[in-house]
C-alpha cells in the first residue's frame, strides 16, 4: 500500500508512524512545506485519556514523550486578587517543537519518508499514484478547499481576538487569569510545558481589544513576524501577574479562532485529519490532542480493514463513523466554552467562588458531581459558600429560594405540561393525578400548563381554562389536595393560543390539525402558522378586552388557591407573537420597534399584577432561532421591562415562534440565555430545556446561571425526580419533603451485588488530589 500524507505536523507524523508500525511493507511519504526546525506555537497539552491511547498504540512514542512531560492536576483561577484551586484533573504538556522531534525520530526509525521544505504535489496527482492520501494540512487546508464541493466545509470565525505567547514564568498548574481593566476584561489561558516555559494565550473580546488600542497595532506584518507592540502592551496590562518575567513570541499576532466543520471527511481514497477536518476552541484542550487521536483512529481502521479483507473505502468509513461522534461532542463542549469567554463581561462581577466554579463548568463537561469526585474539599467549600443557613449540608438544588413574598423549599420547578384532558375547560382527574404526582415527588413548585383565559384562547377543545367560575371549583379541588398532602407550591400558566388555536389534540409534534368546525383565531398580524388558517388581526378595542380576560383569569387563579401565576409570553402563543418582529408587523403603537411590541404584553402584566399579589412569573422565548427574529439582547430588554412592571422571575425558554426555526438543541442548550438575562437584567431566572439530571441542575445553580431549574420531560419519566435526586446525593434536610404516605421510601432500596474482598498486601496509595508542576523539587 502506498500512502501519501500532506502535512508534517503532529497528526500527520503520528499517523505515518502508526501506519508503518502496523504494516512495515507500507510505503509512506510525508510532505511538509516548512523546514524541519520550523514550528509555530509553544506547548501542547494532553488529557490522561489521550495518553492512555498513545501508550497502547506505540509504547516507543509513549515512553519518549512521557520522559519530557510536565505533569500536574490543579487548575488555578486568578480573579479579583484571589486564587481558587480545583484539583484532581490530570494534565500533561510538552513543548510542541520537542514533540515534533520525537515523532520525526520515530518515523525515521520505522522507515517513513518525511520530506521537509517540500510542498506536496497536487492532490489529484497524489490520489492517482497512491492508495490513500491523508490531508493533515491544517486549519487553512488547501486540500479541503480544492474539494470543497465534496467536503462542504463550514468555517465559523468567532469574535474574540487571541494571541499565542509563552512566558519564562514556570506556572505550577493550568492557569486561568481574568483581569478587570479600564478597557474591559482580559483573560489568559496558560499552562507549563517544560522546566523553564509556560504557554500563555491572551484573549480579549472585540470591545476590549478595540478599547485597549490594539486595533491600531501590528498592521501588515510579514509572515513569521510577531506583533511586538501588542506584546509589550499585554505585558504592561498583566505586569503584576508576570512579576518581572517576560512574554516570549513565535509568529505571535492577533487572530480570531475559526471553528471548522465538514459535512464529510472522506472522498474516495482521500481523507481529512486533524484541523483540516475539524477544530475545537483552545479553552478546552489542544488541536494537537484531537489530531493525534484522529491519527490513532485512522491507523486502527486501516488495520481492521486489512485483517477483514476490506479496502480503503470501508476503512475510511469506519474511521469517520467512529471518530465523528467523539469530535462533535468535543466541538459542542468547545462551542459552549468559547461562547462563555466571548460573553465573559456577563460573568465578571460574580464573587470569586462563584466565578471560579462558573468558569470551570462553562463547557458542561465538568460538572458539580464531576468536581466533587475529583476534589471533594473544593466542592464542600463551595456548598458552604452557597448555603443559605441550613442546619445540614445542603446541595444547591435543595436550598430554599425566596420568590415574590413566599419561599420555595427547593430550587426545582415542575415545568408546565399540556395534558389535553379537560372538558369545556374544566380540569379533572388527569390534571389532579399529574400535578399531585409531581408535588408528592418533592418539587418546590409545580406549574399547571397552558390554561386558557378564554374559550377562544384555547389551543384545542381539550385544554383547561380559567375563563368561567365553574372551572374555579375544579381547580380548587386540585390545589387543596396538593397543599394537604405535599410540601409543594402550585402554580398555573395562563395563556392565549393566538394563531396556534382551534386545532385538534396533537398526535405527533406540538401542533394539531385545524378543527373542522373551530373558532376564529386572532394575532397581532394576519400571518398563518404552518398549515393553520391565517388569524385575524386584532383591533385596539379587542386588545382591551383581552387584557381584561387575562386579569379576570388571574383573579380566578387566586380564588382557585394557586400560589404562583405564570404568563405564557413565549412559544408563539398570543403574547409571544406580539414580542417577535417575525410575527408582529403592525404599524400602530403595538408594533414596530421593541418598545411598541412590548406595549400589549406589558398592559397584560399590569392588569394581572393589579389583581394578583402573589409571585408572578413570565415565560419567554429568548430567541426565535431564525434570521430577523428575537435575539438574546432583545430578551434582556423584555425581561427588564417585565421586571419593572412587577414580574418576579423569568422562565427562559426559546423558539417555537416560527416554523422555519433552526434551534441548536443539546444538553442545557437554553441555559446560556437564562444566565445572560439574570446577569444583564438583574431578575431571577428559571433555566429549562435539556436539563435532565440533578448534576447539571446543581452546576447551573452554583455557577449563578439561573436561580431555579425547570424540569420537564425528566419529570414525565420520573415524577419523583426531586426526591430521588436527594436520595442519590445523601440529602435528608427540609428541602426534600417526603410526604408521610411515602416516608418509608426515604432510604434507597438495597441494590444487587456483594461485598468485595481486599486482596492486596499493600493497597495502592490514592493519587493526591493536588499535584503541582515544580521541576527540580
Amino acid at each position: 500500500m502506498r500512502i501519501a500524507v500532506i502535512g508534517g505536523g503532529p497528526g500527520g507524523l503520528y499517523f505515518a508512524a502508526l501506519a508503518k508500525r502496523l504494516d512495515p511493507a507500507r510505503e509512506i511519504t510525508v510532505w511538509e512545506r516548512n523546514a524541519a526546525d520550523d514550528t509555530f506555537g509553544f506547548g501542547v497539552v494532553f488529557s490522561d485519556e489521550t495518553l492512555d491511547g498513545i501508550a497502547g498504540a506505540d509504547p516507543v512514542i509513549a515512553e519518549a514523550v512521557e520522559a519530557e512531560f510536565a505533569r500536574w492536576s490543579d487548575i488555578d483561577i486568578h480573579y479579583r486578587d484571589t486564587v481558587r484551586t480545583s484539583g484532581g484533573h490530570g494534565f500533561a504538556a510538552i513543548e510542541r517543537k520537542r514533540l515534533l522531534q520525537l515523532l520525526r525520530r520515530r518515523c525515521a526509525d520505522l522507515g517513513v519518508d518525511v520530506r521537509f521544505s517540500t510542498p506536496a504535489p497536487d492532490a489529484d496527482e497524489l490520489r492517482r499514484d497512491h492508495d490513500l492520501v491523508v490531508a493533515a494540512d491544517g486549519v487553512n487546508s488547501a486540500t479541503r478547499a480544492k474539494y470543497a464541493d465534496v467536503f462542504r466545509p463550514s468555517l465559523d470565525e468567532r469574535h474574540c481576538r487571541y494571541m499565542w505567547l509563552a512566558t519564562d514564568r514556570v506556572l505550577e498548574a493550568f492557569t486561568f487569569l481574568v483581569r478587570e481593566t479600564r478597557y474591559g476584561p482580559v483573560q489568559v489561558h496558560a499552562y507549563p510545558f517544560s522546566a523553564d516555559r509556560s504557554t500563555f494565550i491572551v484573549e480579549l473580546t472585540e470591545n476590549t481589544w478595540r478599547a485597549a488600542g490594539f486595533a491600531g497595532l501590528g498592521r501588515d506584518l510579514p509572515p513569521g513576524r510577531s506583533d511586538e507592540e501588542s506584546v509589550a502592551r499585554c505585558a504592561a496590562l498583566l505586569g503584576d501577574f508576570l512579576d518581572g518575567y517576560s512574554l516570549l513570541t513565535n509568529n505571535s499576532k492577533w487572530v480570531r479562532f475559526t471553528t471548522v466543520r465538514n459535512a464529510t471527511w472522506r472522498h474516495e481514497n482521500l481523507v481529512l485529519l486533524g484541523d483540516a477536518a475539524h477544530t475545537a476552541h483552545f479553552s478546552i484542550g489542544s488541536g494537537t490532542k484531537l489530531a493525534m487521536e484522529d491519527a490513532l483512529a485512522l491507523a486502527a481502521a486501516l488495520g481492521t480493514a486489512s485483517r477483514d479483507g476490506g479496502g480503503i473505502g470501508p476503512a475510511l468509513e469506519r474511521y469517520e463513523t467512529e471518530r465523528r461522534p467523539v469530535v462533535e461532542s468535543t466541538q459542542r463542549a468547545a462551542q459552549a466554552s468559547l461562547e462563555w469567554f466571548e460573553t465573559i463581561d456577563h460573568a465578571v462581577g460574580q464573587e470569586p467562588d462563584q466565578f471560579a466554579f462558573n468558569l470551570l463548568t462553562r463547557s458542561r463537561r465538568v460538572t458539580y458531581d464531576n468536581l466533587r469526585l475529583r476534589d471533594p474539599g473544593y466542592v464542600a467549600a463551595l456548598d458552604r459558600w452557597f448555603d443559605t443557613g441550613q442546619d445540614v449540608p445542603t446541595p444547591p438544588l435543595f436550598q430554599p429560594f425566596p420568590l415574590g413574598g413566599t419561599t420555595l423549599r427547593n430550587r426545582v420547578v415542575s415545568a408546565p405540561v399540556a395534558l389535553y384532558r379537560a372538558s369545556a375547560g374544566v380540569p379533572g382527574d388527569a390534571e389532579l393525578l399529574h400535578l399531585a404526582g409531581k408535588a408528592l415527588g418533592g418539587s418546590g413548585l409545580v406549574l399547571a400548563g397552558m390554561t386558557a383565559v378564554s374559550a377562544e384562547g384555547r389551543v384545542t377543545p381539550a385544554c383547561a381554562g380559567l375563563y368561567d367560575d365553574g372551572q374555579v371549583a375544579a381547580w380548587r379541588r386540585i390545589t387543596d389536595a396538593v397543599h394537604e398532602h405535599s410540601g409543594s407550591l402550585l402554580g398555573v400558566q395562563l395563556s392565549h393560543s393566538g394563531r396556534k388555536g382551534s386545532t385538534d389534540v396533537p398526535v405527533a409534534g406540538s401542533s394539531g390539525v385545524p378543527l373542522d368546525r373551530g373558532w376564529e383565531t386572532v394575532a397581532p398580524s394576519p400571518l398563518a402558522y404552518r398549515g393553520l388558517p391565517a388569524p385575524r388581526e386584532l383591533t385596539g378595542g379587542e386588545l382591551d378586552v383581552l387584557v381584561g380576560e387575562f386579569a379576570e383569569a388571574a383573579a380566578r387563579a387566586d380564588a382557585a388557591g394557586f400560589d404562583v401565576l405564570e404568563l405564557q409570553a413565549g412559544h408563539g402563543f398570543l403574547l409571544s407573537t406580539f414580542l417577535s418582529p417575525l410575527t408582529n408587523q403592525r404599524t400602530d403603537r403595538y408594533g414596530g420597534g421593541l418598545d411598541g411590541r412590548l406595549a400589549f404584553p406589558l398592559a397584560v402584566v399590569d392588569a394581572v399584577r393589579a389583581v394578583w399579589r402573589k409571585p408572578l412569573l413570565a415565560r419567554i422565548s429568548a430567541v426565535d432561532w431564525a434570521p430577523g427574529g428575537t435575539t438574546v439582547e432583545d430578551a434582556v430588554r423584555i425581561a427588564a421591562a417585565f421586571a419593572a412592571h412587577g414580574v418576579d422571575a423569568i422562565d427562559v425558554s426559546s423558539g417555537e415562534v416560527v416554523p422555519h426555526e433552526r434551534p441548536a438543541y443539546g444538553r442545557g442548550y437554553q441555559t446560556p440565555f437564562a444566565a445572560r438575562i439574570r446577569s444583564a437584567a438583574g431578575i431571577p431566572t428559571i433555566a429549562v430545556g435539556g436539563i435532565s439530571g440533578y448534576d447539571d441542575a446543581n452546576s447551573v445553580l452554583l455557577a449563578g446561571r439561573a436561580d431555579l431549574i425547570g424540569v420537564g420531560r425528566a419529570h414525565l419519566h420520573d415524577p419523583a425526580w426531586t426526591l430521588h435526586a436527594a436520595a442519590d446525593l445523601g440529602y435528608r434536610g427540609p428541602g426534600a419533603h417526603w410526604p408521610p404516605i411515602h416516608a418509608a421510601g426515604r432510604a434507597k432500596p438495597p441494590s444487587a451485588g456483594r461485598a468485595r474482598p481486599a486482596l492486596a498486601l499493600h493497597p495502592a496509595e490514592p493519587e493526591p488530589v493536588h499535584q503541582r508542576w515544580r521541576p527540580g523539587r
